[in-house]
C-alpha cells in the first residue's frame, strides 16, 4: 500500500512522479519516494518519511531530467514508517515499488542469504528475489520478474525498473490495482486512474495474473504463463475538475455538498418519475430470473456494509418472499456459510478494489451464485469480475472518509430491490411512495445541506472537548446511526459507537456519563414514540443529547436539536446522515486534524 506511479517517455519523469503521487495523497500514506534513471544508467533514488512535501524538498536538491522512473506512497504493513522502509526498494540494479503483502516473505528471505537487507519490509524481499533471477542483466528483466512472482504467495501490484536498461518498466498485479496510461511517445502507470487525469484519457486496466512491459511507445502484456493478452483500451471518464477542491477548504466538505448532483447521476436514465418504473440494465437479469430470487446477500466493508444494512431494511419492506442477509466481507469470506438456491449477491464497494469484498465475490461465484456489483470506480476489479452491476456514478471520492458513495449505494440497491418487486408483480401503488421519494431526493438533499450547514459548525464546536460518543437509532435510523458513528471516529478520532435503541438496557446505558455525548437520529414514523421513550432513559441518567429529527412535535429538554425540513418520510434517515457527515466534518475542523487524510487509514483497502 498505497500509491504507485510510473513514467517512461520524453518528458521529465520526476515532474510526473511527484504530481502523480500528490494525486494519490488521498489514499493515505506515511512515507513516499521516487527513483529515476538516466540514459547512461545512473539511478537517483529519493525517499522521505512523512508527507510528499518532505520528498519535494529533497528532490529540489537533486533535480534530474531523467525520462523514466517509478514512485510510491507507502501505508505501513511491514515495518514502521521510516525512510529505510519507504519505497522504492533497491536490490543490485533493481528498483521496485509494491502494493500488497507478500505472505511468504520470511521463507523467501531465507533463500537470499547473500543479500543484506536494509528495511523491515516484505517488499524488499521481492526486490532481492527479482535481482537474484536478473543476475545483473544477464536475463531479460521481464523474465526475472515472472520467475520471482511464481514463487510468491500473497497480493501485489508492482513496478520494476533496472538501471541496466533505462527504457522499460515491468509491471504486474495480483489483487492490487494497476492502470496503464496510453500516451503519444510516452506511457504512464498508476494504481489509480486519478493520477493519469490531464496526461491521457486512454487507459488499460491490468488484470490479476498479468505482467506488462512498458516502453515509451509500446505496451506488451502477457500472463505469468507467457500467454499473450489482447488488452482493451478504455477511456478515463474523470476530469481534472472532479479531483480538485473547487473552492472548498477540504475534499470532504466538497463531497458532502456534491450529493444532490451525484445522486442525480446515480438515477439518470434508471427511474421514470411519471410511470414509477425503475429500469436497471446493468444487472443483466431477466424478469424470470428476478422472480426466482428468494435470498439476497449484501456484501461490503465499512461504509459499504452500512449502506447494505440500510438498503436491506428498505428492500424487505416491499419484496415478498425474500430474505436479506447483509454481511461484513472480512468475516464472511472465512465462514462456511450455506447459500441457498435462488440467491443473488450484491457486492458493494466504492473503489471496486476492496480486498475482502473481492475475495467474497470470488468465493460466492465458486458456488454458482450470480453476483451484482454496486461499484463507483469504472474499470475496477470488482466491476470486471461480477456477473452484472450498477455503477453509482458519484465521481471521484478523494477524501478517505466516504460520503456521497453511501447515499448512492443505498439508493442503487433500493432500486435493484424495486426491480425485483416489479418482476414479482408487486402492485405499483405499493412501490410508488418509494419511487416518488427517490425522485425528490436530490432536491431534498440540497435543501437540507443549505439548511443545516452553518448551524452544524456551532453544534460540533460545542462537543469538541469530548472523546466518546454514542449514536442511537431505531429501524432505518439504526444503520444510519452506525454510519454516523463511523464517520466521526474516522476523521475526528472520537471513540464513537452506535447502538440500536432497544439494546440500551442490555449494556450501553452503563456508559452514559459526563465523558460521553449521545447523537440521536429520530425520524417520524411508527417507532418514533418508542425512540422518544429511549431518549428519556438517557436524559434521566444525565446524558448530553443531540437530536437530529424531522418532527415538529419534539419537545424534550436536550442540549441541541437539529431540525431538518423535508417532505420525505421513508428516506428521512438518509437526510439525517447528511447532518452526521457535516457534524463529523466540523468536529474535525474544530479539533484541527487532517480532514481528508485521517491517520492510519487508506482510501482503498487492497490488503487484508
Amino acid at each position: 500500500m498505497c500509491g504507485i506511479v510510473g513514467y517512461v517517455g520524453n518528458k521529465n519523469a520526476q515532474d510526473f512522479l511527484v504530481s502523480g503521487l500528490k494525486r494519490l495523497e488521498y489514499r493515505g500514506y506515511d512515507s513516499a519516494g521516487i527513483v529515476t534513471v538516466s540514459k547512461n544508467g545512473e539511478a537517483t533514488l529519493i525517499r522521505a518519511k512523512g508527507k510528499i512535501v518532505n520528498l519535494e524538498e529533497k528532490i529540489a536538491k537533486e533535480k534530474k531530467d531523467d525520462k523514466i522512473g517509478i514512485g510510491h506512497t507507502r501505508w505501513a504493513t511491514h515495518g514502521e514508517p521510516s525512510e529505510a522502509n519507504a519505497h522504492p526498494h533497491q536490490a543490485g540494479s533493481i528498483y521496485l515499488v509494491h502494493n500488497g503483502i507478500i505472505e511468504n516473505y520470511k521463507d523467501l528471505k531465507e533463500t537470499l542469504k547473500d543479500f543484506k537487507f536494509e528495511s523491515d519490509t516484505d517488499s524488499e524481499v521481492l526486490a532481492a528475489l527479482i535481482d537474484s533471477f536478473y543476475d545483473n542483466g544477464k536475463h531479460p528483466l521481464v523474465n526475472a520478474v515472472v520467475q520471482a512472482l511464481k514463487l510468491v504467495k500473497g497480493t501485489y501490484g508492482i513496478a520494476v525498473i533496472s538501471k541496466n536498461n533505462p527504457e522499460e518498466i515491468i509491471v504486474a498485479r495480483a489483487g492490487s490495482p494497476l492502470v496503464i496510461g496510453v500516451g503519444k511517445d510516452e506511457t504512464f502507470l498508476a494504481s489509480d486512474a486519478s493520477a493519469l487525469v490531464g496526461h491521457t484519457k486512454r487507459a488499460i486496466y491490468l488484470n490479476d495474473g498479468e505482467v506488462a512491459r512498458l516502453t515509451k511507445d509500446s505496451i506488451e502484456i502477457k500472463t505469468l504463463n507467457a500467454e499473450p493478452v489482447s488488452a482493451k483500451v478504455e477511456e478515463i471518464e474523470t476530469n481534472l475538475a472532479a479531483i480538485q477542491k473547487g473552492g472548498y477548504d477540504h475534499f470532504l466538505l466538497k463531497e458532502i455538498m456534491e450529493q444532490p448532483e451525484s445522486l442525480v447521476e446515480t438515477l439518470r436514465g434508471r427511474i421514470n418519475a411519471e410511470t414509477g418504473v425503475v429500469k436497471l440494465g446493468g444487472p443483466g437479469l431477466t424478469d424470470t430470473e428476478l422472480r426466482k430470487i428468494k435470498h439476497l446477500i449484501i456484501v461490503g466493508c465499512g461504509t459499504a456494509y452500512h449502506a447494505g444494512l440500510l438498503a436491506g431494511y428498505y428492500i424487505e419492506q416491499f419484496t415478498p418472499e425474500i430474505t436479506i442477509e447483509t454481511v461484513i466481507a472480512s468475516e464472511y469470506r472465512y465462514r462456511q456459510a450455506y447459500i441457498p438456491e435462488d440467491s443473488i449477491a450484491l457486492i458493494v464497494s466504492q473503489s471496486g478494489e476492496t480486498a475482502d469484498t473481492l475475495a467474497c465475490l470470488r468465493e460466492i461465484k465458486k458456488q454458482g451464485v450470480k453476483t451484482i456489483g454496486i461499484v463507483n470506480a469504472i474499470g475496477s476489479t470488482i466491476a470486471r469480475e461480477v456477473d452484472g452491476g450498477t455503477y453509482v456514478h458519484v465521481g471521484p471520492e478523494i477524501s478517505v472518509a466516504s460520503t456521497k458513495a453511501f447515499t448512492s449505494q443505498v439508493i442503487a440497491m433500493v432500486m435493484f430491490g424495486i426491480t425485483i418487486a416489479q418482476a414479482k408483480g408487486v402492485r405499483a401503488g405499493a412501490l410508488k411512495p418509494y419511487v416518488d421519494e427517490i425522485v425528490k431526493m436530490p432536491e431534498e438533499i440540497r435543501a437540507v445541506l443549505n439548511e443545516v450547514n452553518d448551524s452544524m459548525k456551532t453544534v460540533a464546536g460545542n462537543y469538541k472537548k469530548y472523546e466518546h460518543a454514542i449514536y442511537l437509532g431505531r429501524g432505518t435510523a439504526y444503520p444510519t446511526a452506525m454510519e454516523g458513528a463511523l464517520k466521526l471516529k474516522e476523521v475526528s478520532y472520537i471513540d464513537a459507537n452506535a447502538y440500536a435503541f432497544g439494546e440500551l438496557k442490555h449494556g450501553p446505558l452503563a456508559l452514559v456519563d459526563d465523558r460521553f455525548f449521545e447523537m440521536v437520529l429520530l425520524p417520524e414514523g411508527e417507532l418514533y414514540e418508542k425512540a422518544v421513550s429511549n431518549v428519556q432513559e438517557v436524559l434521566a441518567r444525565g446524558g448530553h443529547v443531540v437530536i437530529i429529527t424531522n418532527s415538529d412535535e419534539f419537545d424534550l429538554e436536550v442540549e441541541n436539536v437539529v431540525k431538518i425540513t423535508t417532505s420525505l418520510k421513508l428516506f428521512a434517515p438518509i437526510l439525517m446522515n447528511l447532518v452526521s457527515q457535516l457534524f463529523a466534518y466540523y468536529m474535525t475542523v474544530a479539533k484541527g486534524y487532517n480532514v481528508d487524510q485521517p491517520r492510519n487509514l487508506a482510501k482503498s483497502v487492497t490488503v487484508e
